[in-house]
């Protein structure tokens, strides 16, 4: 797997799920992720729904957070899974029709264990304070992230609390690749704020 510059986490979207994800598809982002939580199963499984077929056909993968079970059923590109979810491996071999399987890490340890792991790319995460977590793991900072993202073999995104001011000493410490949650879902413009990230990367 490549660097894909621009990773969208939507979560909450204030314009909706589909609205946001048909902006980062017109604005030609590589990756999107579904990810909602305190919600029913059902209600994941209407929404994935939705984000397969916008995405279908396009340049956008498609990814759903921590349920293999929901990606595979959705027929997503792939599913993102947490330290504490089914590990990658697991997951290769119980859903193999998911082609990309991403990896959070949260220190330099993980990043490590994650080099034996059937994985496409990791997380390297919270670079800063972050609410989209219940409980938080501690913040990286920029050094302790770029440090994390030169020890994997596979692409690394950073993600935490990145906006278009944050973002910045992320990447001139050499992340290719970040992910952002709020910057965009929260905007009543997400095409628009996806078009000024990905800016940053040229």
């Amino acid at each position: 797997m490549e660097n894909f510059g621009l990773y969208l986490v939507i979560t909450n979207p204030t314009v909706g799920y589909a609205e946001c994800a048909r902006a980062a598809v017109k604005a030609g982002v590589k990756i999107i992720q579904l990810r909602m939580k305190h919600v029913s199963r059902e209600e994941i499984i209407e929404e994935a729904r939705k984000l397969r077929e916008i995405t279908r056909g396009t340049d956008t993968a498609f990814i759903v957070n921590d349920d293999p079970e929901i990606a595979a059923l959705v027929e997503a590109d792939g599913v993102h899974v947490g330290q504490g979810d089914m590990s990658p491996s697991e997951v290769r071999r119980m859903y193999p029709s998911l082609k990309i399987v991403g990896l959070s890490t949260h220190n330099l340890e993980q990043v490590k264990a994650s080099l034996s792991e059937p994985i496409d790319y990791i997380g390297v995460g919270p670079v800063y304070a972050t609410p989209t977590k219940d409980i938080p793991d501690p913040t990286l900072g920029p050094d302790t992230a770029a440090e994390m993202i030169r020890s994997s073999k596979v692409p690394a995104v950073a993600i935490g609390g990145l906006d278009l001011e944050t973002v910045k000493p992320v990447l001139e410490k050499g992340a290719k690749n970040f992910a952002v949650v709020r910057a965009v879902c929260k905007s009543t413009d997400p095409y628009g704020e996806i078009v000024k990230l990905k800016s940053l990367l040229k």
